[in-house]
């Protein structure tokens, strides 16, 4: 059997390089992109360039695809970067928007691409690399969280939408994971004194957990049991931690997923210390 061809963005490292790695170690033929495209590292997936910023990028590389393979079967958008823990008026306008360029952005123009190839083939998978802060409150960490809620709300509109033509819509939903994401985690660029100290405490926090993370490895085995289910799921949380926020934020009282964040983050301790003279 002819294998399914796969797209994997963001695929030069961390979650992106574990899911291609998988689903072509699982019969899929893997493109993986990044913007610089082929690299020197051996991979068993195929690297190629495209830039999810630039609907120019990604139509030249679908086209080559199509024109190599003939048909697109799985999408995963995985491509993304974070901001450093900080109030939401320490990012300005300007960083904002690019956050959301290429984390939900680059999303959609990924999606409205490739879903004509998938339309005219009666078939397809799309699998967006969301987090379980799609879900739940993010305090210091607010834009990031609010591209991931992005995506949440347009992908379940999405699925609804493209049911009927043979496509399916999936979000996959990390906790923490121990990559090198934070290698490309971008500081705030409009600091204020008055958020100095629960910056600094939420960055170690952060820390500590990314180090304690699930394998990126975890991440890539739910994509692919998304991407081969007969009947896959709006959403697949990844790992005990995100399973079980999912679980709490779908089921347990407002107030008590309230108090719980407060009480995990140490909020209240934070703000009493910087109001100290």
């Amino acid at each position: 059997m002819k294998s399914k061809i796969a797209i994997v963005t963001g695929a030069s490292s961390g979650i992106g390089e574990a899911v291609a790695e998988l689903l072509a170690n699982s019969g899929y033929k893997v493109y993986g992109t990044s913007r610089k495209g082929a690299q020197a590292t051996q991979r068993s997936y195929k690297m190629i360039a495209l830039d999810v910023n630039s609907e120019t990028s990604i139509e030249s590389a679908l086209k080559k695809i199509i024109q190599i393979e003939g048909q697109i079967d799985l999408v995963v958008n995985n491509a993304g970067f974070g901001i450093a823990p900080g109030g939401a008026e320490e990012s300005s306008i300007e960083q904002t928007k690019m956050l959301f360029d290429t984390n939900f952005f680059g999303i959609i123009r990924m999606t409205r691409a490739v879903v004509p190839y998938m339309r005219n083939q009666g078939a397809g998978r799309i699998i967006n690399i969301g987090s379980i802060l799609g879900l739940i409150p993010a305090p210091y960490m607010a834009t990031y969280a609010a591209t991931k809620h992005a995506i949440e709300g347009y992908s379940e509109s999405l699925d609804h939408e493209l049911r009927t033509r043979g496509i399916r819509v999936t979000v996959v939903e990390p906790g923490y994971t121990n990559t090198q994401f934070e290698a490309n985690t971008q500081e705030v660029d409009s600091k204020l004194d008055e958020y100095t100290i629960a910056r600094k405490a939420l960055a170690k926090l952060i820390k500590i957990a990314v180090a304690g993370g699930d394998d990126p490895k975890v991440v890539a085995s739910v994509v692919l049991k998304a991407a081969n289910a007969k009947h896959p799921k709006l959403r697949y949380a990844v790992g005990k931690l995100a399973s079980r926020l999912s679980f709490l934020r779908r089921f347990a009282p407002a107030a008590l997923i309230d108090i719980g964040i407060r009480k995990e983050l140490k909020l209240d301790s934070l703000a009493k210390i910087a109001s100290q003279p």
